[in-house]
């Protein structure tokens, strides 16, 4: 709720007791960390990495960097940071640099605060507005984060040297605040500089001017560690007025990124389609991600972000959901088949290196295939697929593809005792028969990938038959 002082002498009977920013933010970590409250909201597979190391900059009130790769979600943290500020601040009222009423730093606040003394004014500022973001540019300027003379105050009749003639920046206008700046190293070195004062003497100097603003900004920044290195790069003396530096990282394991995905990606039913996505599925869809981490024909200087599993797993849903307009077809669920349409989702998010023009597309489908096949020996390990073989050595075949209705494919397993055995262990129960017919041609790739069944693949459909027939 929204105190209700509203001149310094009701503050002051209130109690409430300024502090500054850092020790503010301390004490509210220290009583997330006592509760077992999340420190941060809405980031997953870091609380064993980055979240104890964010926790020992916090209470040790450092200002922080982040390097890391594109997508490690490094700009939430930060942004989530705000939770730990009070919810609400109070601030001299018209104040364009939030001044404590008990600490007044502006020349407008002080003059306020000697005309009215203990009627002051006081207004109320969330913890929402107290964050300041700028994305590093080269054009960038000092002007931008820490102020200039403002030329229409001047036209109004002021002094050049009335202080009052200044237009803040976006730091000073984050006092008593966090102020994020990300890609530091895209920062112009010269601008860089500006920033020494802020980090460690906590002023900021305005040219022309002799005055001296004592700021009480936490700084957070981010970094890509290519950009670190090579592209740009972050001065040392800045580097040192850093407390700390936190290294982020992708999701560590298929089972993290699965989740991520499931908290980020945007529901692709429509009014009259609903989509039931397997857990096979979603597995197959980090999995990508995880492969073309380690690929050598992938760039993993620029990285593969989580947001290409974001991405897959939202095209993938569209996929089934584009086949069961098509097919009249309410329930739909993704299947091996739909894969194919990830080659779009995921052209512009991967950087290839060392592949010869027109190749890109031969290392996804190594890569795709490569997914299936370990998530297929992950989720049916052994032989547990021997009776499905052994049907189609028979002289069985099976069709798939957008083409063929689900209705065909749980009639297969329904044919094949162990298939439908296999389909019902992989939907989790789930005996719609758009997830059936999911899990039966996931269980048809899979065997044709540990070369047990033959596959007769083209436009999009496949035959797949026993390797004994076709010989």
């Amino acid at each position: 709720m929204k105190p209700t002082a509203s001149t310094l002498a009701d503050l002051r009977a209130s109690g409430w007791r300024s502090r500054p920013v850092k020790e503010e933010i301390r004490e509210n970590a220290v009583s997330r960390i006592r509760s077992g409250t999340p420190l941060v909201d809405g980031v997953l597979g870091y609380n064993d990495t980055v979240v104890p190391q964010l926790e020992n900059a916090l209470l040790a009130g450092h200002d922080i960097v982040f390097l890391g790769e594109r997508g490690q979600g490094k700009t939430r943290i930060i942004r989530s940071l705000t939770a730990l500020l009070d919810e609400w601040m109070p601030i001299v009222a018209g104040s364009e640099i939030n001044d404590d009423p008990y600490h007044p730093v502006s020349r407008h606040a002080r003059d306020l605060i000697e005309q009215h003394g203990d009627a002051t004014p006081i207004t109320w500022v969330h913890r929402d507005a107290r964050y300041g973001e700028k994305l590093a540019t080269p054009d960038t300027s000092i002007a931008d984060l820490i102020g200039e003379v403002d030329p229409i105050k001047v036209a109004e009749g002021r002094y050049l040297s009335d202080e009052l003639t200044l237009h803040y920046g976006l730091v000073p206008r984050t006092n008593r605040g966090i102020f994020a700046i990300n890609e530091l190293p895209d920062l112009a070195e010269r601008i860089q500089v500006g920033l020494l004062n802020v980090l460690e003497e906590r002023d900021v100097q305005i040219r022309g001017y002799k005055i001296r603003l004592p700021l009480d900004v936490m700084l957070v920044a981010s970094a890509n560690p290519e950009d670190y290195t090579n592209r740009g790069r972050i001065i040392t003396p800045l580097k040192d007025r850093f407390g700390s530096q936190i290294r982020t990282h992708y999701p560590l394991d298929v089972a993290t990124e699965v989740e991520i995905v499931r908290q980020e990606a945007r529901s692709a039913d429509i009014a009259d389609v609903r989509v039931n996505t397997p857990q096979f599925m979603e597995e197959i869809v980090a999995e990508i991600s995880h492969l073309a981490r380690g690929n050598s024909n992938v760039s993993q200087r620029s990285g593969v972000s989580v947001r290409v599993s974001v991405s897959n797993f939202e095209t993938l849903a569209a996929a089934a959901v584009r086949r069961g307009l098509h097919s009249g077809e309410t329930v739909v669920a993704p299947r091996i088949s739909d894969l194919d349409a990830l080659v779009a989702s995921t052209a512009g998010k991967i950087e290839m290196e060392g592949v010869d023009e027109g190749r890109e597309g031969a290392v996804f489908e190594q890569i795709m295939r490569g997914a299936v096949l370990a998530a297929y020996r992950r989720l049916v390990p052994g032989d547990k697929a021997r009776a499905v073989v052994t049907a189609f050595e028979a002289g069985r075949t099976a069709n798939t593809g957008e083409d063929v209705s689900s209705a065909d494919l749980v009639a297969l397993a329904t044919e094949i005792p162990e298939l439908r055995k296999i389909a019902d262990r992989l939907t989790g129960g789930d005996e719609s028969p758009a997830a059936i017919a999911s899990a039966v041609e996931f269980v048809l790739e899979g065997l044709h990938l540990s070369k047990r069944l033959n596959k007769d693949a083209s436009g999009g459909r496949a035959v797949f038959s026993g390797r004994a027939a076709a010989v």
